[in-house]
């Protein structure tokens, strides 16, 4: 069965590794928090200056000051730090954030990202997400792998404003988990969801990608 949005953004965690510096966008993204294991030490960034956040808080946590970039509020673990939101970018920019997880509108078959706007609806700005994919070392993207009428996020050719080109390295979506082959600069489908066969990814995908002889299944 497809996974759900918990299940999206777990299987996102186990790309995480100890001492890395993550920034996560908003929406979907930002559940990964929870998925970090214990035994891991992982420092999640965001763009208005903040480094060291921890789950969503309960209840009885709750600290209206301390929030992410998309105006959640959050915790911070030990040893967490605030500084300005200039100083983010330069972190970002400079390329010490080792991973982001991005939402996405579309994904092309080559890796280029639209997620910031739809022409004719209105937007608050671009945030950070036109840097993180210039500026981070890898980059994911969680999302379902249709939109709401059904159609097809992963197409031959993005159709929205582009956030960035060639820059996607991974997208995991509720029916797989696809993988950039920069060698033939295309998606390999790499994992399958439970009881989600490759045929089900192939129409609901109209963009080309690689399918080997062996895809194994998600395991979270």
């Amino acid at each position: 069965m497809p996974l759900d949005r918990n299940g999206i953004t777990q299987r996102a965690a186990k790309e995480l590794e100890d001492g890395f510096y993550v920034n996560l966008g908003i929406g979907m993204p930002t559940l990964v928090a929870n998925h970090v294991p214990e035994d891991m030490t992982v420092w999640l960034q965001s763009e208005n200056g903040l480094l060291g956040m921890g789950p969503f808080p309960s209840d009885d946590q709750v600290d209206a000051d301390l929030i992410n970039a998309g105006k959640q509020t959050v915790t911070g673990v030990t040893g967490h730090s605030f500084f300005s939101s200039a100083e983010s970018f330069e972190m970002i920019r400079g390329g010490h954030v080792d991973l982001a997880i991005l939402g996405a509108m579309e994904v092309s078959q080559h890796g280029d990202i639209a997620n910031w706007m739809i022409p004719g609806k209105m937007v608050k700005g671009m945030g950070g997400a036109m840097d993180l994919v210039a500026g981070v070392k890898r980059v994911i993207v969680t999302m379902e792998h249709c939109n709401r009428k059904g159609q097809p996020k992963i197409i031959p050719e993005c159709t929205l404003p582009l956030t960035g080109r060639n820059c996607i390295d991974m997208i995991i979506t509720d029916l797989c988990v696809l993988e950039m082959d920069r060698s033939k600069n295309l998606f390999s489908l790499v994992e399958l969801a439970p009881d989600v066969t490759v045929d089900e990814v192939l129409q609901k995908t109209t963009a080309e990608i690689l399918v080997p002889e062996n895809v194994q299944q998600v395991s979270i």
